[in-house]
């Protein structure tokens, strides 16, 4: 077995294991730093909205001679505003420009034509209104309502209301933090990046759902033992867990990152940026606010039962009388152990062990 499966093993049984719930005020303080963060981002630089959600045009181009900064330099100086060009893989270039009517994306597609020295009718424009941008964004919103909606009431069925919320919190912590590094990147929000906002929240809710169900089970029948509070309990089940989360959000991560930095960064594709960075994002924060909020937001909010103060005091009580009967039992052996010692021999510091030969004892011999 190799050693991360043997570390599995042991995590499994109890045997190590790492206090995530007893430590949550820290994972609380780091989240809460890091949604400001994004907030705060988000209400200076705001969201760079692509042409799908403020209007404009898109003018693809046959394969060029011109590079991708001289074709920037062109494109504003033609159009007054700031371009999006991208070199595709064929060799031509892609120039989207934010802003641009019908009547002014003829004019802009006859002066690129002519500043590119390539024909007019070669050059593609795609128009876009902002409308439909508008209807894409509502029916992102209206799908998402819905599928919290129906998160939250599936969770509370089928675990209960506590985990519920736990799970609501950890998926809009996961999505502000996503939209916030957006805006601090500055990438363009496009019909791909809302793609894989949505996509994101399934990933976030499975590995928030496999440490619920390992908690499920081990919350069974928890009033009659004494041995574990439900914070302890829950804590086991993160550990539990923790390899599996682990293995499965690496796996996740390697394509994703592979569509972000070669498909993005290396060919240019802007499509693999949108969708490839909300995923990236979306993923890491997953896996983390599944161990470090969600679950000790459970606990939080189920130590407040009054069975589980209850439960929690009877162990406590017992951990108590068992630490005083530890140190009554050592007391009383130290107690045995000096006066098996002469008095003599204690405040000489001599040893007491087995008599050997010396004068005045018989040798035996008669």
């Amino acid at each position: 077995m190799s050693r991360l499966g043997n570390l599995g093993a042991r995590l499994y049984q109890g045997e190590v294991g790492y206090d995530f719930v007893g430590k949550r005020k820290v994972w609380y303080g780091v989240s809460i730093l890091i949604t400001i963060t994004a907030i705060v981002a988000l209400a200076v630089q705001g969201l760079n909205m692509g042409i799908e959600f403020k209007g404009g045009a898109v003018f693809t181009t046959p394969k060029s001679e011109v590079g991708v900064t001289r074709a920037t330099e062109v494109a504003e100086e033609i159009s007054d505003h700031i371009p999006i060009v991208q070199e595709l893989g064929t060799g031509g270039l892609r120039i989207q420009i934010s802003g641009v009517d019908t009547a002014e994306a003829d004019r802009v597609q006859a002066e690129l034509a002519k500043a590119l020295n390539i024909e007019a009718d070669k050059i593609n424009a795609d128009l876009v209104g902002p409308s439909w941008g508008e209807q894409i964004a509502n029916k992102a919103w209206t799908g998402l309502g819905v599928f919290m909606l129906l998160v939250v009431v599936y969770l509370a069925i089928a675990f209960e209301w506590r985990m519920a919320v736990a799970a609501l919190v950890a998926l809009i912590h996961d999505i502000t933090i996503t939209v916030g590094i957006y805006s601090l990147v500055g990438f363009e929000v496009t019909v791909g990046t809302v793609i894989g906002l949505l996509t994101i929240l399934g990933y976030s809710l499975y590995d928030t759902v496999v440490v619920f169900d390992s908690l499920k089970e081990g919350q069974k029948d928890i009033t009659k033992q004494t041995r574990f509070t439900y914070s302890e309990i829950a804590n086991r089940s993160i550990n539990s867990t923790l390899v599996r989360s682990i293995n499965t959000t690496v796996v996740a991560l390697l394509p994703v990152a592979g569509l972000l930095f070669i498909g993005g960064g290396f060919l240019g594709a802007g499509m693999l940026n949108d969708i490839s960075l909300s995923l990236f994002v979306g993923l890491a924060a997953g896996a983390y606010s599944s161990i470090f909020i969600a679950t000790p937001l459970v606990a939080d909010l189920k130590e407040r039962d009054p069975q589980m103060k209850a439960l929690k005091k009877r162990v406590l009580a017992k951990r108590a009388a068992a630490e005083a009967r530890g140190e009554a039992g050592e007391d009383q052996q130290d107690e045995a152990s000096d006066a098996a010692v002469p008095d003599g021999a204690a405040a000489a510091g001599a040893v007491v062990g087995p008599r050997g030969r010396g004068r005045g004892r018989p040798s035996g011999r008669r």
